[in-house]
């Protein structure tokens, strides 16, 4: 639940800041990105302290345990949200960061079945920890990998133009 509150807050933070006026967030999708850069930070940094021992507890069997196995999946979600910041990288990143997301739910379904405890509290249920995930995968899909709008009416105009023959060299 932690992740959700530091997604919303900062979806809301830096959509505020984008209606004070600074350009790269003036959008919600951009807004979004950068809530699911701050998240993504924030997690992974999680997987280095103190709680990765409780991350290891929820990894099902026959999967290794291993702290090993935490640390990469910290180092994935942090090079995931520096993939999100650079254009050329973002819609990999995002791809990247869905197939993430559906990977690490089967350890939420383990610790919520079998009651494995989070910074000594219940794990989420199920039936919230569910759609919270597709939440995040939502907003991955819509921030990074799903093409905006104004790209798919551009690049649909300009299939219009050459299949009427429009920038055409002409020859004379």
């Amino acid at each position: 639940m932690t992740s959700l509150f530091v997604l919303v807050v900062s979806f809301l933070v830096l959509r505020g800041v984008g209606w004070l006026g600074v350009k790269q967030l003036s959008s919600w999708r951009d807004a979004g990105r950068g809530a699911l850069v701050v998240m993504f930070l924030f997690t992974g940094i999680s997987h280095f302290t103190s709680l990765k021992y409780d991350f290891a507890a929820m990894i099902p069997a026959p999967l290794p345990n291993d702290l090993w196995v935490i640390y990469l999946t910290g180092v994935l979600e942090i090079a995931g949200a520096i993939g999100l910041l650079i254009p050329r990288t973002r819609k990999l990143a995002g791809i990247c960061l869905v197939f993430l997301l559906v990977a690490l739910f089967p350890a939420n379904v383990y610790a919520a079945l079998n009651e494995i405890p989070l910074r000594g509290e219940a794990p989420t249920p199920l039936w919230i920890r569910g759609p919270i995930q597709l939440l995040f995968i939502g907003m991955v899909w819509w921030t990074s990998i799903k093409e905006p709008a104004e790209s798919r009416q551009r690049a649909g105009a300009e299939s219009a133009t050459t299949q009427r023959g429009g920038n055409q060299p002409t020859t004379g």
